[in-house]
């Protein structure tokens, strides 16, 4: 079973591509709802308020562990800023970004400019046969990885899609194409049984 955190954003869209695969999926809101999961999805969305709201129904520690005891986490576009270990470009008028501090990642937010500068386009992706269509909305950008982080794809000279152990971030989103390919590659990062969680 696979959860899509469900607290803003394009979550029903995660659902409708997990669900054409075959995949039993849950919602998740509370840390209640982690028990059972072999893999978590955050979605695109807005970084901020996700990373407060997370805050605020006790949930980063909880994905933390979920992640620890083997879980798999992938994170689109704001999902890609919440797993990260640094963000760069947050609103100074609201604080400090929230993180998951999950990945050896460093984030850019909104590199690709405003809404009015979304695009879509082929993008090489390791692994696959063929480009995949891929859609960029007020699209973050990996400015460094860490060692163990494995680069997937680039747009240009920037990174758009990488790899750490269970762990999948990608700035574009794949949810809003008809092209299953990149939450196919996730589902082989599942572990073989649902992680066991502590309480």
């Amino acid at each position: 079973m696979v959860g899509v955190l469900a607290l803003q954003g394009a979550f029903r869209e995660h659902r409708r591509v997990l669900e054409s695969l075959g995949v039993t999926v849950r919602e998740v809101r509370l840390p209640a709802d982690l028990p059972g999961l072999s893999g978590l999805v955050i979605p695109g969305g807005e970084s901020t308020t996700m990373g407060k709201l997370m805050l605020d129904y006790g949930l980063r520690e909880p994905i933390r562990a979920f992640h620890a005891a083997g879980g798999a986490v992938f994170g689109t576009c704001a999902g890609a800023i919440l797993m990260s270990g640094a963000v760069r470009g947050a609103p100074p008028q609201f604080g400090t970004q929230p993180s998951l501090d999950l990945m050896d990642i460093v984030v850019q937010r909104n590199a690709f400019g405003r809404q009015v500068d979304s695009f879509q386009g082929p993008l090489v992706v390791g692994g696959l046969d063929a480009p995949f269509p891929a859609m960029f909305i007020r699209a973050p950008v990996i400015e460094s990885v860490g060692e163990g982080v494995q680069v997937l794809a680039r747009q240009g000279e920037q990174v758009v899609l990488a790899r750490e152990g269970r762990l999948l971030a990608s700035s574009f989103h794949p949810e809003l194409t008809r092209d299953a390919r990149i939450h196919q590659l996730f589902l082989t990062m599942l572990p073989v049984t649902a992680p066991t969680l502590a309480g």
